[in-house]
């Protein structure tokens, strides 16, 4: 695969609505054990909130599909792969990123871990929106031409 194709896959990875339109995929293979995604996604988002009985499933699903999307990032960034394989990786990373936006927006199961991480994202975007407005866009933003 070549560098620039590399940057698209990763790009199109990243995007902010990648996962707008993009369906969860009936299975997915982590850690060589397959998982009804959908089904698991789609049984525990009928409920209003995660039982107590099943955030720790929940979690750990979460903790899971978030280690697999980053071994499939990596692979895309580092991997010896073709387009096509790439192009199946990045398919399958979007498909990870909607079934987790699902489990995330769930009713929060702890409020204090949900506030601080409420706060992390608040000090990331006030810290992009100071880059900005100083004129010190990261690397990354420079290099993709923005």
């Amino acid at each position: 695969m070549q560098e620039y194709e590399r940057k698209q896959l990763l790009e199109r990875v990243e995007r902010e609505g990648a996962t707008v339109g993009a369906d969860i995929p009936e299975t997915i293979e982590i850690q060589g054990e397959e998982i009804d995604l959908r089904t698991f996604v789609f049984e525990i988002k009928r409920r209003e909130t995660v039982p107590s009985g099943e955030r720790d499933r929940v979690e750990q699903a979460k903790k899971n599909l978030r280690r697999e999307r980053l071994e499939r990032l990596e692979r895309i960034e580092e991997g010896d792969i073709t387009w096509g394989e790439g192009e199946e990786l990045a398919g399958s990373i979007i498909g990870i990123d909607r079934a987790l936006n699902a489990l995330e927006s769930l009713g929060p199961t702890d409020l204090e871990r949900e506030q601080k991480v409420q706060q992390a994202q608040d000090r990331k975007r006030w810290m992009s929106f100071l880059k900005k407005a100083l004129g010190q866009e990261d690397d990354a933003s420079a290099r993709r031409g923005r």
